[in-house]
């Protein structure tokens, strides 16, 4: 018998750049139980790692992901197991966004449902042109409740309620136009693009880029006034830091800076 394949693909770069490829091609990869735990596991090592700087989502196969996987919540149709299911998935999308590193969702091929969710709750996104969004539960009879949560943090109200309410597919420059993604490119030209924007990340300080990314939504949470107090504290704890004097430094003396990382 083959050894069954891991749900969940890690490869690790030595520049900092890991890469998690979501892998349930035969069925879209698509968030069971068993792939949520195999994902939060995956997410929680690297959030106590300082050699991973970036992380790319990726899907393997035809599609990016297709959601939760509907024969498993219909083999166990109790409230039970369907909320604990909502929770767990809800937990792994906080986890992306309290993670230390940026997350780049690389998307080639159909989001869709949960799939959406995930590209919206990563922080930013790269897709192909021929992707495809859609947060379709509604055409069974299902409201994507906790996918309209992260859809509304990236989209307006209303672009984000017509996508929920109607189960309509968006293609990748429709996407764009309305926050879901970053960059669209054709599909053959889609790895590059992630090699540009990794790049661009990973040349940057690693401690600016931490402390970023935790003040940008911790700060979205507050008040005006809140907001600035917050963001003045971490800005002047990011002054103190070896990698920001070396980048004034640099950038005075007209030569490229040399993060250390501290």
């Amino acid at each position: 018998m083959q050894p069954e394949e891991p749900f969940i693909l890690r490869h690790d770069r030595d520049d900092g750049l890991t890469t998690l490829t979501l892998n349930r091609p035969g069925q879209f990869n698509s968030l069971s139980k068993a792939m949520l735990n195999a994902f939060q596991a995956e997410l929680d090592a690297i959030a106590a790692s300082e050699a991973v700087r970036v992380v790319v989502v990726a899907g393997a196969g035809r599609a990016f992901c297709a959601g939760h996987d509907l024969k498993e919540m219909r083999a166990n149709h109790d409230q039970a197991f369907m909320q604990a299911l909502f929770t767990q998935c809800g937990h792994l999308m906080q986890t992306i966004g309290r993670l230390p590193q940026p997350v780049i969702a690389r998307v080639h091929g159909i989001a869709t449902a949960a799939g959406c969710q995930l590209v919206a709750a990563c922080d930013l996104a790269v897709a192909a042109d021929v992707a495809r969004f859609a947060v379709s539960g509604i055409n069974v009879g299902l409201f994507c409740s906790t996918p309209a949560v992260a859809l509304a943090r990236n989209l307006g109200r209303k672009a984000a309620l017509e996508m929920l309410l109607t189960g309509d597919f968006i293609d990748a420059l429709e996407a764009k136009a309305k926050g879901l993604i970053n960059r669209v490119v054709p599909a053959d030209a889609l790895d590059a693009e992630i090699e540009r924007l990794t790049s661009a990340i990973l040349a940057k300080s690693a401690v600016a880029v931490r402390l970023g990314k935790g003040m940008f939504y911790r700060q979205l949470e507050m008040g005006l006034g809140d907001a600035y107090a917050y963001a003045s504290e971490v800005m002047a704890c990011n002054m103190m830091s070896a990698d920001a004097g070396e980048g004034i430094d640099a950038f005075m003396q007209k030569r490229p800076p040399l993060y250390r990382g501290c």
